[in-house]
């Protein structure tokens, strides 16, 4: 192992130039007219895959964007780590706010800039590089591993979700390795173990059948929008608990470790609030901070419209308004029994001088490991080592969905060893990945092949 780390020490130059030539394909899977790039990343990905030793690969088209596998099977009576991520990436507008354009890599200050910098081409790359520097020194890797990146990730993970139901056996392993998550901290080793889940929903509210003159008709008809406003209002107590009927039933307690595990982490509400420019922050009484993003559902408005919204003023009383609503589950809760709920309560509130309509959007199942898996274990010490620290554990807020479907496909754990920051702009403008991550990175992924491979 130490042939392979040493390797990575000299070849780090060569790494980041092939990172930056990853980076300079536009594939952003959102856009048609990028289609070609899309085949390009998938073709770039490929070599480089054969290029680290893979023996076997093949890129499988699918009905938006291709799919690229690789595998290296030479461990006899080891286990096997299926390695995910995504090639595709977010667009890059607004472009003005770019210091320097979206796929033209440019390292300042130890960070590399570009869009997918962090997400998620970078924090895939390190996989492929460690896997390079074992059969480069040593000729072999300690497990067998089997990669497969999409380039959909960005668009809903269609294609995969469907491909893994029809390649159970192509994809079988022993564990599931993604780096998509962020560090706890800069420099703090981090294994993240839980998911939320997610509901999303469309509420339409209708009332006349047509724009109406506010001095004409105001007072006298209700109005879509001061009554979806209501609505929303109601959705919450005053303690920022969810009203819905049975939304809490099934959640899932923090145990004592986890909870012992949080306070470890020595958050600071001040320093968020700070950061984010407020004066305080809010969310359901009775819990920390870090309880209610990871370990408890909630519940958000994440858009509203009707009317006029155009300069200037227009006197008019809108014939319908419309809310965008998330909830965001934790485990146990099941997305589409928590809009049935959703759905019956809202309708339940809305008074008789307007009709409403429930749509779902689309949702995803929550998901929390045990800490006391072998391959999360492996994942832990393998970053403790990488960074020289010891290693916290987290949940994330978000949800990666396809993270669920390995679940319940595979039967395999999931490790989520990322890599990144919240500070890395994902999504954003400057999106950027610090190169000493990068490297740590792909230390983590060398320590983890070596540390699985040992577990019982």
């Amino acid at each position: 192992m130490q042939e392979a780390l040493k390797y990575v020490e000299e070849n780090k130059e060569k790494f980041i130039e092939e990172l930056k030539e990853y980076l300079r394909i536009p594939s952003v899977s959102a856009a048609s007219e990028h289609k070609k790039n899309m085949i390009e990343c998938a073709k770039f990905v490929q070599r480089k895959l054969k290029e680290a030793g893979v023996k076997k690969t093949k890129i499988f088209k699918t009905e938006k964007h291709p799919l690229v596998y690789g595998e290296w099977l030479g461990a006899k009576g080891k286990p096997t780590v299926l390695i995910y991520g995504h090639y595709d990436v977010q667009p890059p507008e607004p472009l003005e706010l770019w210091t320097t354009p979206p796929f033209e890599p440019e390292i300042r200050n130890g960070q590399i800039y570009a869009r997918g910098a962090d997400d998620n081409k970078g924090q895939n790359f390190i996989h492929i590089k460690a896997v390079e520097a074992f059969t480069k020194t040593l000729g072999k890797l300690p497990v067998n591993v089997k990669f497969i990146l999409e380039g959909e990730e960005e668009v809903g993970s269609e294609s995969i979700a469907k491909f893994l139901k029809t390649n159970k056996s192509l994809l079988k392993c022993d564990a599931v390795l993604i780096s998509d998550t962020s560090l706890y901290d800069k420099g703090i080793p981090t294994i993240n173990y839980g998911l939320r889940g997610l509901t999303y929903a469309e509420v339409e509210v209708t009332g006349p059948n047509r724009d109406l003159h506010s001095g004409s008709y105001g007072g006298a008809v209700a109005n879509p929008i001061n009554v979806l406003a209501k609505m929303i209002a109601k959705l919450h107590d005053e303690n920022g608990k969810v009203t819905i009927p049975g939304f809490y039933k099934n959640v899932k307690k923090l145990s004592k470790k986890e909870k012992e595990l949080i306070r470890k982490l020595n958050f600071s509400d001040t320093k968020m609030a700070r950061d984010l420019k407020v004066r305080e922050l809010a969310g359901e009484k009775g819990f920390t901070t870090l309880e209610r993003l990871w370990a408890r559902p909630t519940l958000d408005c994440n858009g509203i419209y009707g009317g006029y919204t155009g300069e200037g003023a227009k006197t008019v009383l809108p014939s319908k308004a419309t809310a965008k609503i998330s909830m965001r589950l934790v485990p146990n809760q099941h997305p589409k029994e928590i809009f049935r709920a959703f759905s019956k309560y809202i309708k339940s509130i809305a008074p008789k001088s307007v009709k409403v309509k429930v749509t779902e959007m689309h949702g995803g199942f929550p998901i929390a490991f045990s800490l006391n898996d072998k391959a999360i274990k492996a994942g832990a010490k393998a970053v403790s080592k990488a960074f020289g620290k010891e290693t916290v554990f987290t949940r994330e807020g978000g949800s990666i969905p396809i993270v669920v479907d390995f679940v319940k496909v595979l039967k395999a754990p999931v490790v989520l060893m990322g890599f990144g920051l919240d500070s890395d702009n994902i999504h954003s403008p400057n999106e950027h990945f610090s190169l000493d991550s990068f490297f740590k990175g792909v230390y983590s992924s060398i320590y983890f092949m070596d540390e699985f491979s040992r577990s019982k």
